[in-house]
């Protein structure tokens, strides 16, 4: 009976041994599938980063070249309106001042409208 209990406790040890190196196996799957797993999801986002980079230099080129062809256009409306401007200004100079020497030239010497004769 001795043996036979010595005999399970050994059996038991055994048990216990080959429970721990499955356990310590497990462990060391794990790691190494978790390791696995990391760099899957680096060289993933460094994938996914490298392609949005890309996207965003395609997306500034495209733009880039409408907003400077927009300020290309908005700048020769402006000097257009300008020269309309100062062509305008130049023809209607000299009547501009003969009419304001008209102006300054009349004299009317009434007394302004809302002068009012105080009785006393």
């Amino acid at each position: 009976m001795v043996a036979q209990k010595s005999q399970g406790i050994q059996t038991l040890l055994e048990a216990e041994k080959e429970a721990t190196k499955i356990v310590d196996q497990a462990r060391s799957y794990r790691t190494k599938k978790l390791k696995e797993a990391q760099t899957e999801a680096e060289k993933d986002i460094s994938k996914l980063k490298e392609r949005k980079e890309h996207e965003l230099e395609e997306y500034k080129k495209k733009f880039e070249g409408t907003q400077s062809s927009a300020q290309d256009k908005i700048d020769r409306e402006t000097k257009e309106q300008l020269k309309e401007i100062e062509n305008a200004f130049s023809k209607k100079h000299a009547e501009l001042i003969k009419k304001l020497l008209e102006r300054v030239g009349q004299v009317d010497p009434k007394p302004h409208r809302n002068l009012h004769k105080i009785e006393a």
